[in-house]
């Protein structure tokens, strides 16, 4: 399973292996307080899409369209997601506001089209 968090709430039991996929480091949080197993900010959009995208939900559908196109490159970083995810909870981890228009949520979207596809596909 594939949850979504902000990196500013507090860290339960329930969100398995946390994962950091921002690009840079929440501001004013200790790394203690964050308890993030893994930073892999090679997933964070690019900063030019990022700049682009600003959270603004009009744009929502075209971001997720440009930013899919940019993960085939983040191969080694999806597979370890996918690897934690066949076997316990795995929680991505953003900094931004906006809860519903993010690149985690994206994310999370990504992935388990992969995954539902590959199971499909006998893989």
């Amino acid at each position: 399973m594939i949850r979504v968090k902000r990196v500013y709430d507090p860290p339960e039991e329930s969100d398995g292996v946390r994962v950091f996929v921002d690009r840079l480091w929440p501001r004013g949080l200790s790394k203690d307080e964050a308890r993030i197993y893994l930073w892999l900010r090679d997933l964070a959009p690019s900063n030019e899409l990022r700049r682009w995208f600003a959270h603004r939900p009009e744009r929502w559908t075209e971001f997720k369209t440009r930013y899919y196109r940019e993960l085939p490159r983040c191969r080694a970083a999806l597979e370890a997601i996918r690897e934690f995810a066949r076997s316990s909870t795995v929680t991505l981890l953003y900094a931004a506001r906006d809860t519903r228009y993010n690149n985690a949520v994206a994310l999370r979207e990504y992935i388990e089209r992969e995954l539902a596809s590959a199971g499909a596909a006998g893989g």
